[in-house]
């Protein structure tokens, strides 16, 4: 089959081809024309976002030559757009960085712009400034090339009024006032004094956000001791370190809006504010949920419900899982990414990753059916195949189990939830049932004495259940005369059970001794015959194997 399919897959790769390339007939007959493909922007000016964010980095590599494929120059002549379109493009970026009401984050993320501003289908506004007792806008404007492809790009208007208002963005009063190596030097666009202003300023936050964490904290005990005393401890772990993080990601985001950085930077900060407010409420949440469970674990073990040690473990690893995705997702959409472009991505990828994890799919669901259907438990001593051990732990793949040897065995659930389960922990008491042989010597009226001391003994226990006949003569076996015990010992403790099990075998053992017998040991019969007699000579030999 290997060799079948390196000879038809390059056949079919290129018939494939071919067919690609041939047009298809038309239902009148007529062959039709191929489609042709959609033109692609180098620059991905597809949205007005897009355009702004990567015009702002093109102006912060330096590369204004790259940034004037964003603005719209087409009124101006070749020469001039040659030697002041670069000049252009660099007081827009210092505009735009300077401009502490402008945000990146706000630009509409869709292709056909925002429809609802007011303005022009093929219009969106970026800033507006005020000069004297006009109000001057900067727009992006929608423009289609020959090819049919539609870019935003910044309007030839607002191209002009780029040198007018550079004039109202001057450089910061603080920049008046500090020495000029950390005006000059600049990293990444940005000058030396704001990245020294804002490691200052995280310090402050992370410092200030502690400070007013453990003020919080300090209010919230005595109300939590009053309300809620059993669970004042928890409840203060569940809320300090989210709220910590939250106000850090809260008052980022103040100190970024009083520092000013430039455009770019400002927006990657806003990202990373986002990201710190929202993983703090997911962690929030996620230390409530384990709250929550807990108090239910405590409830469920005062009940002696099992189901708190197997069941609650994996419902708080499934809702933490939620809730990360549902974190994830949340910032990812607030970093303008099309979340329902993603996901609907992942739907289409659903199937394969559903093939492709089909073993992990099936434990999953493996392990939820044990949880569900309980034949096992944490802490359970159980059988499983040809195995005993401890369930430690039914976790979302795979379930631990502690053997006898203390080795940890890792059971795959699919697997696990098939096996013939055989739980030891739920037994309500243990089955005494040995089998007593005696020796064949043994004459019938010790068998009866031996028979009524047993039942007298087992019926004595209050320890010991027995039924109509406990204790039974079922015959004469190859080397013994067999006397089988069938009863009950009512107890869980299976330690309880051998310490049992230990005394009524010694005084089994008390009544055969004084019944004048023992048990018996397998022996073998030989027959040995002469040759000078006609009658044969039996000796009897025992020989102990």
């Amino acid at each position: 089959m290997a060799g079948t399919r390196k000879i038809f897959l390059p056949v079919f790769l290129c018939l494939s081809n071919l067919s690609a390339q041939i047009p298809s007939a038309a239902p009148d007959g007529k062959a039709t024309p191929p489609k042709e493909a959609t033109p692609q922007d180098p620059f991905n000016r597809l949205s007005p976002q897009s355009s702004v964010i990567l015009f702002l980095e093109a102006c912060r590599a330096g590369n204004f030559e790259r940034a004037t494929r964003y603005l719209n120059l087409r009124k101006m002549p070749r020469d001039q757009r040659l030697s002041d379109g670069s000049r252009l493009a660099q007081q827009l970026g210092r505009i735009l960085d300077r401009d502490a009401a402008f945000d990146v984050a706000d630009i509409s993320r869709d292709p056909q712009g925002d429809l609802t501003d007011g303005l022009p289908a093929d219009r969106e506004r970026i800033g507006s400034y005020r000069v004297g007792d006009k109000t001057l806008e900067l727009q992006l404007e929608r423009t289609t090339f020959r090819s049919g492809l539609s870019v935003w790009v910044f309007s030839s208007d607002s191209v002009d009024l780029v040198p007018q208002i550079a004039q109202l963005t001057g450089d910061s009063w603080i920049e008046k006032y500090l020495p000029t190596p950390l005006v000059a030097w600049n990293w990444g666009g940005t000058p030396a004094w704001r990245w020294i202003a804002l490691g200052l300023v995280v310090l402050a936050v992370v410092a200030l956000s502690r400070w007013i964490a453990r003020l919080g904290i300090m209010l919230l005990r005595p109300i939590a001791r009053t309300f809620v005393p059993k669970l004042e401890s928890s409840l203060l772990r569940t809320v300090t370190g989210p709220v910590q993080l939250l106000l850090a990601g809260m008052l980022l985001r103040a100190g970024v809006e009083w520092l000013e950085p430039p455009a770019l930077l400002r927006l990657y900060l806003a990202r990373f504010c986002t990201l710190l407010i929202i993983m703090g409420t997911a962690w929030f949440f996620a230390n409530a949920v384990d709250v929550v469970l807990e108090e239910i674990r405590l409830r469920l073990e005062a009940r002696r419900s099992t189901l708190s040690r197997s069941a609650l473990p994996l419902v708080s690893r499934v809702v933490k899982v939620t809730i990360f995705v549902f974190a994830v997702t949340a910032v990812i959409g607030s970093w303008g990414y099309n979340t329902s472009t993603i996901l609907a991505g992942l739907g289409i990828g659903g199937i394969a990753i559903a093939l492709a994890a089909q073993k992990t799919i099936e434990n999953l669901f493996g392990g939820v059916a044990v949880v569900s259907d309980r034949p096992v438990a944490v802490g359970d001593f159980c059988k499983f195949g040809d195995r005993v051990g401890t369930v430690e732990d039914i976790g979302l793949r795979s379930t631990r189990v502690r053997t006898l040897d203390r080795t940890l065995v890792s059971i795959p659930n699919a697997e696990f939830s098939s096996m013939v389960l055989e739980n030891f922990s739920q037994r309500d008491k243990v089955w005494f049932h040995p089998t007593m042989n005696l020796r064949r010597d043994t004459t019938p009226a010790q068998v009866r004495n031996i028979l009524e001391a047993i039942r007298r003994i087992l019926t004595e226990d209050p320890k010991v259940e027995t039924g109509g006949l406990p204790v039974r003569f079922i015959g004469a076996g190859s080397y013994s005369l067999d006397i089988e015990i069938f009863a009950y010992i009512c107890t869980k403790d299976y330690d309880e059970f051998l310490k049992i099990q230990q005394d009524l075998l010694l005084r089994i053992m008390d009544a055969i001794s004084v019944a004048g017998t023992a048990l018996a040991l397998p022996t073998q019969a030989s027959i040995f015959y002469s040759d000078n007699q006609s009658m044969p000579a039996e000796e009897l030999a025992s020989n102990r194997r």
